[in-house]
């Protein structure tokens, strides 16, 4: 059956399992954490996988070690805009898109305080892991179809994600910014050619923060006024220039 058609089938240690099951279930971590990368034999994680054969650590555990590992990094963090970063942890280690703006915002402001270990570690020591996922099975895409508590847009911005069992999250390109940005709905956009983007005359009102760099550099207050075609990029250039958005609101 198609993927699109089902969600992802849940890959889980039980006690007991064979050496085929065991590596079964350190492809699927691979697999769903660096986001259907090809990975060679150079790349593994030689030391993590070592220990979690050994039972010494956990499918959690062994998550958590490829979401700090050097590669993951070089992958998704090093030359990805923070919005893509965030927004692929998300997909990776919760098996679901960010759900708001808010969300965004609490993770930019966790690794901005706090760092890059404990960006990775609010996703996977969180009561949402433990709930879905626990210590043993493997984290998949769990919002291809309806949940109870789950709003229906995150179906749609699960697929904006999910482009395919061929595909993989190599594009640095943020897929849910605008739509978080302002609270639109996400239309679903098949993997063939062609945009499936909705026109829209909206305009929209961006309040900015810039400065502070330094003790003696004051803040400014900045607005910029675009149409909807033009909003993914402007907030990425005030992402790329160090700006602080206040608030994303519609004008007339």
């Amino acid at each position: 059956m198609s993927l699109w058609a089902i969600d992802l089938p849940k890959v889980e240690l039980r006690p007991n399992i064979s050496e085929v099951e065991l590596q079964t279930v350190i492809r699927a971590v691979y697999k769903q954490v660096l986001g259907n990368e090809h990975l060679m034999d150079s790349q593994r994680l030689v030391s993590a996988e070592s220990l979690f054969r050994d039972r010494k650590i956990s499918v959690r555990e062994f998550v958590n070690a490829v979401a700090k590992s050097e590669l993951y990094q070089s992958l998704f963090f090093n030359s990805s805009s923070q919005y893509r970063f965030i927004e692929l942890n998300f997909k990776h280690l919760l098996g679901r898109p960010p759900a708001d703006q808010s969300e965004i915002a609490e993770h930019v402001r966790i690794y901005n305080e706090q760092g890059y270990d404990a960006e990775i570690e609010s996703y996977i020591d969180s009561e949402e892991y433990q709930q879905n996922f626990g210590e043993n099975i493997v984290p998949y895409a769990r919002s291809t179809s309806s949940q109870i508590g789950i709003k229906n847009v995150t179906f749609n911005r699960t697929f904006s994600l999910l482009r395919g069992a061929a595909s993989s999250d190599s594009d640095r390109k943020a897929k849910l910014i605008t739509d978080l940005g302002v609270n639109l709905p996400t239309s679903i956009k098949a993997p063939a050619a062609g945009s499936g983007a909705t026109t829209t005359s909206k305009r929209f009102l961006i309040k900015v923060i810039k400065g502070a760099s330094s003790p003696r550099t004051r803040l400014s207050n900045i607005r910029y006024v675009v149409d909807y075609n033009q909003l993914s990029q402007q907030l990425q250039n005030i992402q790329r220039t160090g700006g602080k958005i206040v608030s994303i609101t519609e004008v007339a």
